[in-house]
């Protein structure tokens, strides 16, 4: 992977990194910017010169500026802020308790301690941890087979895999979306222990362990990207 730099644009646009790679699978030039994390990817076939590449970059230059401007801004989490909990959306302030936790519609967080943002990280992963491993179990019991590892982190490219030896990750960012699209999740990634692939068989199985999965499916592709705003700096 090397990364290169469109030049500054005719505004005074600042220049944007392009990570430039090579794939032998690759047909033709391809470039890609990440709704999650606005990272700009150009792919090149092996025998395509670097040269043409860049130069096909520099052509859709007001194009990569238009997706980029086009994501979604940062939300620092902090006092005053808002976040999503399970697909609601809670304000964060100040509470009178020991811990982190749920009133109504408010996000309660302890004073005199370390940074809201800290605190709020660490709130969400403990529920995200708790709530993936309730739902992972209750699936892997209900296809007869467990899971070897549980993994939680903060993926930016996928929502869950599994891994060949029976491991399960998930991103802990789910916690933020609604209670039914976590749970698809873990079906997913569950059915996968079973079936390593995507086929017909593997949908099917998805569906008999969870239900109709495709309103789920659908908000991720919707929404997923914006639960990746959220920063806890």
């Amino acid at each position: 992977m090397t990364q290169h730099f469109l030049p500054i644009g005719p505004n005074g646009e600042p220049q944007i990194e392009v990570h430039l790679r090579r794939s032998k699978r690759a047909r033709r030039i391809s470039l890609r910017v990440s709704r999650l994390d606005g990272r700009v990817s150009l792919t090149l076939p092996q025998r395509v010169p670097e040269k043409e590449g860049l130069a096909f970059v520099a052509q859709k230059a007001d194009w990569v500026r238009s997706q980029l401007s086009d994501l979604p801004g940062e939300i620092l989490v902090d006092l005053g802020a808002s976040i999503p909990f399970q697909g609601e959306l809670l304000d964060i302030a100040l509470g009178s308790a020991k811990t982190v936790s749920i009133e109504s519609d408010m996000l309660l967080v302890p004073s005199g301690r370390k940074a809201v943002g800290r605190q709020v990280e660490a709130f969400l992963k403990l529920q995200a941890r708790e709530r993936l491993v309730a739902a992972s179990d209750r699936y892997a019991q209900a296809l007869g087979r467990p899971y070897s590892k549980f993994t939680l982190r903060d993926t930016r490219s996928r929502w869950g895999s599994c891994t060949s030896a029976g491991g399960l990750m998930y991103s802990w960012r789910l916690i933020m979306a609604p209670e039914e699209v976590l749970n698809y999740v873990a079906a997913h990634e569950v059915a996968h222990l079973d079936q390593m692939n995507h086929s017909p068989k593997f949908w099917a199985l998805v569906e008999r362990l969870y239900g109709p999965f495709q309103a789920e499916r659908r908000w991720l592709k919707q929404h997923g990207e914006k639960l990746h705003r959220y920063r806890f700096a």
